[in-house]
């Protein structure tokens, strides 16, 4: 298995992270020794992992021919990003409610099952839309919207199977919604606005998002980026909202994001609750609860943000449709986690 490795800013860290949280030295971190144990995985498919330390750049670790530069389909964790771009709607004044039903930015929906859904209940997934990816015949099912020559009367035909508001149901559908209402709000593309609203103020050049049959970008994921910029949005967001002293995305509309507003862990080994395209998570670590706020994508690609540590991990992986892709991801945030050493 090939690998690059790179560790940064270890000596500046040495000095400036201090005691955690959990009551733990960690003037001496030795973030490499833990990552380097996924060297010897026996998927190759594992890409690469960032990690930052209170603002900087702490390791980071390639594996399977990756390299830094490297554009990665983060897939479903796109949709977290499609959340922090209604934000910046918001804070704009292009969005002027979260109680506002989908119909206000796309008049076309009017009539439809998704026509009267406000837009909090989009962003929590409580639609009520008859979309459910485990069910091949779903007529909702993202392949079909993938499919469909026309994706905006797919959308306006699939039915409602529960009223809005009333059960959470994840599905990719739902989030090409929220994307649609920041391409209608902003009066461009979603990429466009990704791209000054967001990407340009965090410093990422380079990206590609997929768009569907009829050109609009795919809120609900297929955002390539490098690992090290996903991390850079996990620092925003550690940070509330700002990137090295300069305001992006409102503090209120950050803490709105991340704040668990259904609970999921009956039907999610992974999170205990999600908030706006945004999950969180309480691990026991010892005698301290560490709450860790994520975005997720298919295959194990996440976005850690672990306040009480000032910590964000990045994780780019290719095990797409692979369930051991999400278990692995887990494995590497609590190795750093529990390790004695970090």
């Amino acid at each position: 298995m090939r690998r690059r490795d790179v560790i940064a800013g270890i000596a500046a860290l040495a000095g400036g992270v201090g005691a955690t949280s959990i009551g733990r030295a960690s003037a001496s971190p030795d973030f490499a020794a833990v990552l380097a144990r996924w060297d010897r995985d026996d998927h190759p498919d594992l890409k690469g992992v960032v990690v930052r330390v209170r603002g900087r750049l702490a390791a980071e670790r390639y594996f399977n021919g990756e390299s830094p530069g490297a554009l990665h389909d983060m897939r479903s964790a796109g949709k977290s990003i499609t959340s922090l771009l209604v934000g910046a709607a918001f804070d704009r004044g292009l969005i002027h409610s979260l109680a506002d039903p989908v119909e206000r930015y796309l008049p076309e929906a009017r009539g439809s099952a998704i026509g009267d859904v406000s837009l909090a209940d989009v962003l929590t997934m409580r639609s009520g839309l008859a979309a459910n990816d485990s069910i091949p015949e779903s007529p909702g099912n993202e392949e079909r919207l993938d499919q469909a020559h026309d994706p905006l009367a797919f959308l306006f035909s699939v039915p409602r199977a529960a009223p809005p508001g009333s059960l959470y149901q994840y599905n990719p559908l739902t989030a090409y919604v929220a994307g649609l209402v920041v391409e209608r709000a902003a009066r461009m593309p979603e990429q466009n606005f990704a791209r000054s609203a967001l990407f340009t103020p965090l410093g990422i050049d380079r990206f590609s998002w997929a768009t569907d049959n009829a050109g609009h970008t795919k809120g609900q994921g297929n955002l390539s980026i490098t690992a090290r910029d996903m991390a850079k949005i996990g620092q925003m967001m550690l940070d509330r909202g700002q990137f090295e002293g300069k305001r992006v995305v409102s503090e209120t509309w950050v803490a709105e994001s991340l704040t668990p507003r259904v609970t999921i862990s009956a039907v999610d080994p992974y999170a205990d609750g999600y908030g706006y395209f945004w999950y969180t998570k309480t691990l026991q670590v010892g005698r301290d609860t560490v709450e860790i706020h994520f975005a997720s994508g298919n295959g194990g690609n996440k976005i850690y943000v672990v306040p009480s540590r000032r910590w964000v991990i990045a994780i780019t992986s290719s095990a797409y449709n692979r369930g051991y892709g999400q278990r692995r991801s887990q494995d590497i945030l609590a190795a750093l986690l529990f390790d004695k050493t970090v």
